[in-house]
Order: structure tokens, then C-alpha cells, then sequence
């Protein structure tokens, strides 16, 4: 069973980067579309961004669009989510799923904040 581990969140200031990863264990990595979700204090869950079997093929919320890039390496079983030019609305618990996602392959998370 496909297990999957979010980390690299933390506080950064408006404008600022961050780099998440998502590790995988327990499966082959490159069988699923992966994709990246988030969600803000009182908030629903929110699709981010995903990222086909092969990487050749990436979607992205309108919110984030030119300014988040999703990538993986199957070879080291990771999902990335490079956010640049972050903005005090980004702030949530980011989590990555198989897509379709199951219940039982959501993470704990890591936490995002952007704040000045």
C-alpha cells in the first residue's frame, strides 16, 4: 500500500520560496498521478496541483498558476511542489495523494505559513 510523507513547510515572509516534498514508500511511486493539496484554517481541502504517471503531463489551480511548479523523480520515489512568490493566502497544511486521492493515503501534512 502506497504510503505517502509531506515535508518541507515552514514560515516564510510574502514573496518568499519554499520547496515541499512528498516521499513515497510501500508502492511504486511511478504507477500514480500524484497530486499536491491544501488546506487553510476553516477551509475545505483544495486541489493544488498533480502531475502524470511520466511528469509529462502537469495541471495547476488557477491560484497558483506561474508561480508553483510541480516535478517528481520516480527513480527516488518524491514528489515536489516548488512555490515561489508566496502570498499570505497560501498559508495551509499542504498534503499529497494519489489522484483520484483515497482516504487512507492522506499524511499529516506540513505546514505552510506566509506571514511577514
Amino acid at each position: 500500500q502506497l504510503q505517502l510523507v509531506e515535508s518541507g513547510g515552514g514560515l516564510v515572509q510574502p514573496g518568499g520560496s519554499l520547496r515541499l516534498s512528498c516521499a513515497a514508500s510501500g508502492s511504486t511511486l511511478a504507477n500514480y498521478v500524484i497530486g499536491w493539496f491544501r488546506q487553510a484554517p476553516g477551509k475545505e481541502r483544495e486541489g493544488v496541483s498533480c502531475i502524470s504517471e511520466s511528469g509529462g503531463v502537469t495541471d495547476y489551480a488557477h491560484s497558483v498558476q506561474g508561480r508553483f511548479t510541480i516535478s517528481r523523480d520516480n527513480a527516488k520515489n518524491m514528489v515536489y511542489l516548488q512555490m515561489n512568490s508566496l502570498k499570505p493566502e497560501d498559508t495551509a497544511v499542504y498534503y499529497c495523494n494519489k489522484v483520484p486521492t483515497r482516504n487512507d493515503y492522506w499524511g499529516q501534512g506540513t505546514q505552510v505559513t506566509v506571514s511577514s
